[in-house]
């Protein structure tokens, strides 16, 4: 199942292989939660550091029928997300986790509650 998606770099070069690993990613989180309805996906630079790398920003939002969940952060200081690959797989993680916590409470609004009966 694909989902629609919008892929947005700022101030980084459009890369097909990061492209495709985002395709994946989005098709991915469409397995587990069938209810998503689109992703917007922004691939940015946090910094311009030349000795060190450069750090990733990646926003991930995923559209649901009653609204958006967002996930992304600031990079960590331990230059993990100098590798946009890594940031990418760390943002979906993330929305991922909020998409099941997400189900998970409309599972449980939706579930019938046992009406109080009076003593017998």
């Amino acid at each position: 199942m694909t989902v629609p998606t919008k892929l947005t770099f700022d101030g980084v070069d459009p890369s097909p292989a990061l492209s495709a690993d985002i395709e994946r990613y989005a098709s991915r989180l469409a397995r587990f939660v069938p209810d998503l309805l689109g992703c917007e996906v922004t691939v940015s630079r946090s910094e311009s550091s030349h000795k060190q790398g450069n750090r990733y920003l990646v926003r991930v939002r995923g559209k649901l029928k009653d609204g958006w969940l967002e996930a992304g952060r600031t990079p960590n200081a331990d230059r993990s997300h100098s590798d946009p690959h890594i940031a990418v797989r760390d943002s979906f993680d993330a929305l991922q986790r909020q998409l099941e916590d997400h189900q998970g409470i409309q599972r449980d609004r939706s579930k019938a509650r046992p009406a109080d009966h009076p003593a017998e």
